[in-house]
């Protein structure tokens, strides 16, 4: 009769995860995990047919914990590849909490910022590393990474990574990395030929594994979306809410960066009534534990949070959840909302969203299987002009979806354009301003 894995201790994990576990606040493995873990903790390798949402994230990083088990050594014996920064960025993080109390060393290198500050974390010796192919290739080329002690290698959201051109990358890295002991695994949403090829290149008699979504609201969870076309207006918006001190009550505010969740605090403790925190992962531990106690005990109003310091809150009575902006890791979402509606009781979820945004949350509504309904910005909210460097960087995200859905995409926004005033264009008023002079 075949092992069944209905807690955390079912797996043999030690003390450590275990604990780091309980304070995350996971109580039942997911389906993806009662299946993965054992397999991954074998030995085997692994092609699983996982979404985000469905918990694959721990379910190869616990195991992987398992086998690393302490520091050791000054190069990685583990590798995890992503497609997206925010993805590499969200599975380190996870990992951080896991591993908190193993010792174990790891690193996350992705594009977008310097090298060197990646490649000093590397040098100073790592067990796991974490990053997006480019950009590991790049400090590989450099001589920044030595890859002789690798004994895993994890590819998730394979299929990303295929409609993202990642291929030569991914293929350059299967002919530097030892092929000899090395457990190899595959993650990806969807099957499409290109991963199934990928998987044939890449695995040695896997195991397959395919689970569907799990990630569903609370029933007891009213949801509802706003399209508001910027950060200005949504503080507005988020103030207008906060004047109702009766029905919002108790309330977390969750945003996707510390720099944000910082900027909304700074924007609350001006405007809004009652006492205000915020976490995040720059927040020491003691300040994080004494914000949350405050806010059970109902001291505190107002919580604004990140997604990496809030996952595994356990505060009854929470009135309202306010996704000040839509998460990039889908699974976030279920994990926002779910801290209110708890114990059958009623709560609501708003989420603001711009215009970027909507590819995201068109996401998060297929996961959930559900339809968020969509309301119109009450009249008397002041919709602020976005700003010129605001506007670039939504128009430089749309150009960023565009292309994962048609690699051919060229980009609209790098297109040279003249630059529009009223009805002549930036280029036709130069020249009637020269006209005349010698």
């Amino acid at each position: 009769m075949a092992k069944e894995f209905n807690t955390f201790k079912d797996f043999n994990l030690n003390k450590q995860l275990l604990s780091a576990i309980a304070e995350m606040g996971y109580e039942t493995p997911t389906p993806i995990q009662q299946q993965a873990i054992p397999l991954v903790a074998a030995g085997h390798d692994l092609f699983g047919i996982a979404q985000t949402g469905t918990g694959k994230t721990a379910a190869f990083l616990l195991p992987i914990l398992m086998k690393v088990k302490y520091a050791q050594g000054m190069n990685p014996r583990c590798l995890v590849i992503a497609p997206t920064r925010e993805l590499a960025i969200q599975i380190a993080a996870n990992l951080e909490e896991l591993g908190k109390y193993t010792g174990i060393r790891h690193a996350c290198a992705y594009g977008g910022i310097g090298m060197q500050a990646q490649m000093k974390e590397i040098a100073a010796g790592i067990d796991i590393l974490i990053g997006t192919p480019g950009r590991i290739m790049d400090i590989y080329g450099k001589g920044g990474v030595v890859f002789k002690e690798l004994r895993t290698l994890i590819m998730d959201e394979a299929d990303k990574m295929m409609d993202m051109g990642f291929m030569p990358q991914i293929r350059r890295m299967l002919e530097v990395i030892p092929h000899k002991k090395r457990q190899n695994l595959l993650f990806s949403a969807t099957m499409p030929e290109k991963v199934i090829e990928l998987s044939e290149e890449f695995l040695d008699f896997p195991l397959t594994v395919e689970v569907t979504p799990q990630a569903t609201a609370a029933e007891t969870v009213e949801q509802m979306v706003y399209a508001v076309p910027n950060l200005r207006t949504k503080l507005n918006l988020l103030e207008d809410f906060l004047k109702d001190e009766e029905s919002f009550n108790k309330i977390i505010v969750f945003t996707r960066t510390k720099v944000i969740a910082d900027s909304v605090f700074k924007y609350l403790d001006r405007k809004a009534s009652g006492e205000i925190r915020v976490i995040h992962a720059n927040k020491g531990q003691n300040t994080r534990i004494n914000s949350m106690e405050a806010f059970k005990n109902e001291e505190v109003r107002i919580l604004v949070a990140t997604d990496v310091a809030a996952r595994g809150i356990d505060v009854s009575m929470v009135s309202h959840v306010i996704n000040f902006d839509v998460p990039v890791i889908y699974e976030d979402y279920v994990h926002r909302i779910g801290r209110t509606g708890r114990a059958n009781n009623a709560g609501m979820a708003i989420t603001f969203c711009h215009e970027a945004e909507r590819y995201h949350l068109d996401r998060i509504e297929k996961i959930i299987r559900t339809e968020i309904p969509m309301k119109l910005l009450p009249e008397h909210i002041e919709v602020v002009k976005t700003p010129f460097a605001e506007q670039q960087e939504i128009a430089m995200e749309l150009d960023i979806q565009k292309r994962r859905e048609n690699p051919d995409f060229k980009g609209a926004f790098h297109e040279k354009q003249p630059r529009k005033f009223g009805k002549k264009t930036y280029m036709s008023r130069k020249k009637s301003k020269g006209k005349g002079k010698k």
